[in-house]
């Protein structure tokens, strides 16, 4: 099973009203803010064994610019869409071996419940935001939350 799940929230996307909401798209800062989180995780040293995201376009978008950093192509998980929860995170990552990473692009309430029932907390994920747990037997430890401001801090630097 892979050590690390980091968690990446979709970015800033059109409101509700404006497309059906499976359609909906990232906005010029949401897709600044995808760009962002994957930028600072590349310098941060992040390396991923793998990449799964949401169908929903919003989501798809912010995997695939965050992903132009890290080196990853991400894959499309439906369960990602809405209702995934620690059950479909321990599959994703028993798909992978020893140390590795893999990064989650979804929704909340979701990414925030996953962080929960793996350490016990409660985080606040913001839209274009990260939460990153290391693993542990069943339970896992926060090792990183990110609002969208430091991530661009990160890239910035």
């Amino acid at each position: 099973m892979a050590r690390e799940l980091w968690l990446l929230r979709h970015g800033e996307a059109e409101p509700h009203d404006a497309r059906p909401d499976a359609e909906r798209r990232l906005t010029p800062r949401g897709e600044r803010q995808s760009r962002d989180a994957g930028a600072a995780l590349a310098k941060l040293g992040v390396e991923l064994a793998g990449a799964y995201t949401s169908p929903r376009v919003r989501a798809r978008d912010t995997a695939r610019l965050a992903c132009e950093s890290l080196g990853v192509e991400p894959e499309v998980v439906d369960a990602l869409s809405g209702g995934w929860d620690v059950d479909g995170a321990r599959e994703l990552l028993s798909g992978h071996e020893g140390d590795e990473a893999i990064l989650a692009v979804g929704h909340e309430p979701d990414l925030s419940q996953v962080v929960h029932d793996l350490v016990g907390g409660r985080v606040d994920l913001k839209k274009g935001g990260v939460a990153a747990v290391r693993m542990e037997g069943h339970g896992g430890e926060l090792i990183a939350l990110l609002r969208p401001r430091e991530l661009e801090a990160i890239h910035a630097a």
